[in-house]
C-alpha cells in the first residue's frame, strides 16, 4: 500500500515539473521573439532616417574678406572654410543668437568702421570674438565686445579702472578697434593679415611671414586658433548676410534690436547709481545694461571729467530741469556717447 501510494505521488510530482518545465519554455520562446511591427506603423529606425537628415554645405564660389578675395580654388582654404561653414551653421543655437544680436548692434558697429575707413566686413570679426556679449570676459583677461586685453585697451586710447572700464563701451571700444585695425593695414598693407593680427599680434604675425617667407595669410602655416581665425570671420559673414541658404528662419520680431535712448553728461562725482537710476525712473539693471562701462556702484570723478551715460527714452519718468540733479546736463543727440 505504501509503495502503490509513492508511485502515485512520483507521477503527480514528475507530471507537475514537466507542466512547470513545458510553461516556462512556452514563455521564453513568447517572450523573447520580436513584436510584430504594423506595416503602417514605421520603426524608431525609419522615422529617424525621415525626420531628421544632415546635409553638407555648398562652399562660396568667390568669398571675400574686406575686398580681398579668398583662394578658394586651392583645396587646403577649400576645406579651411568649409570646416568653419559647417561648425557654425551646425552650432544652431549660437548661430542663432549671432543672427539676432547682428541686428541689435550692428547698427551701432557699422557707421563707426564707415566714419573710421574700416571696412564693413569687421564687424563679423566683433561677433566672432566676443559673440558681441557687451560683458564678454576671457579666461586670458581680454574684455568686452572687442575682447581688449588691458594694456592695449590703455594704449588705443581706452579709459581703464575699477570705476570705469571702456572696453565694455561697444562704441569707444569700435573706435580703438579701427585704431589698431588701421596701423595693421599700414604694416602689412592687407586687412586680412591686420584682421589675424587682431587674434595673434602684430609682432607674432610679422614673425611668421619673416619667417615662412610669404606676405599672405592664406600661405601661412599658423596655430590652430589663429589659422582658423579668419575663416571663421568669412564663415560667419556667410551666414549672418543669407541666413536662409543656411537653414536659418527668423522672423523680424524674433531679432533682439537696441531701445531708444538719450544721454546724459555726468561731469561729477555720482555716490550711489542706484540712488541715480531711479532718480531717472528706470532700475539699476537697466542702466547698467545700457552702460556695462560703469564697473561700479559709485563714480568718483574727482577731476570733472564729462561721462555720458546712457538713459531709456521709453519711461514714465518725466525729465524736466528742475528734477534733474544739479550736476547732471540732458545731452539729447542721438549717438552720442
Amino acid at each position: 500500500m505504501t509503495t502503490q501510494n509513492q508511485l502515485r505521488a512520483y507521477k503527480y510530482f514528475s507530471g507537475t515539473i514537466l507542466l512547470i518545465a513545458g510553461m516556462l519554455v512556452w514563455g521564453l520562446f513568447t517572450y523573447s521573439s520580436e513584436p510584430e511591427i504594423k506595416e503602417s506603423q514605421p520603426t524608431h529606425s525609419k522615422m529617424f532616417q525621415k525626420e531628421y537628415n544632415i546635409f553638407s554645405l555648398p562652399v562660396p564660389q568667390n568669398p571675400t574678406f574686406a575686398g580681398e578675395p579668398v583662394p578658394i580654388e586651392r583645396s587646403y582654404i577649400r576645406e579651411s572654410l568649409d570646416r568653419e561653414l559647417l561648425v557654425n551653421t551646425y552650432w544652431q543655437s549660437q548661430t542663432l543668437l549671432f543672427i539676432k544680436r547682428a541686428a541689435k548692434y550692428f547698427p551701432l558697429i557699422e557707421p563707426i568702421l564707415k566714419k573710421e575707413g574700416v571696412p564693413d566686413d569687421f564687424k563679423y570679426l566683433a561677433l566672432a570674438e566676443s559673440a558681441l556679449i557687451m560683458r564678454a570676459s576671457s579666461p586670458a583677461g581680454a574684455k568686452g565686445p572687442w575682447q581688449f586685453m588691458r594694456g592695449a585697451a590703455i594704449d588705443y586710447g581706452l579709459e581703464v579702472n575699477r570705476e570705469v572700464d571702456e572696453r565694455y563701451h561697444l562704441e569707444k571700444s569700435t573706435e580703438a578697434a579701427c585704431r589698431f585695425l588701421k596701423s595693421s593695414y599700414e604694416k602689412f598693407g592687407s586687412w586680412t593679415l591686420a584682421a589675424a593680427a587682431y587674434n595673434a599680434g602684430r609682432s607674432h604675425v610679422l614673425s611668421e611671414l619673416d619667417r615662412q617667407k610669404t606676405n599672405n595669410y592664406y600661405d601661412l602655416l599658423l596655430n590652430e586658433e589663429t589659422g582658423r581665425y579668419v575663416f571663421r570671420i568669412i564663415a560667419i559673414k556667410e551666414i549672418i548676410e543669407d541666413p536662409e541658404k543656411y537653414g536659418f528662419h527668423v522672423k523680424e520680431e524674433d531679432l533682439y534690436y537696441m531701445p531708444e535712448t538719450y544721454t546724459v553728461q555726468v561731469d561729477s562725482s555720482v555716490s550711489n547709481f542706484a540712488d541715480f537710476a531711479i532718480s531717472y525712473g528706470i532700475s539699476y539693471k537697466e542702466l547698467k545694461d545700457l552702460n556695462p562701462w560703469l564697473r561700479d556702484n559709485k563714480l568718483t570723478n574727482s577731476r570733472g571729467k564729462p561721462y555720458h551715460i546712457k538713459l531709456p527714452v521709453d519711461t514714465s519718468f518725466s525729465r524736466d530741469a528742475e528734477t534733474e540733479p544739479d550736476s547732471l546736463t540732458a545731452v539729447s543727440a542721438a549717438g552720442d556717447y
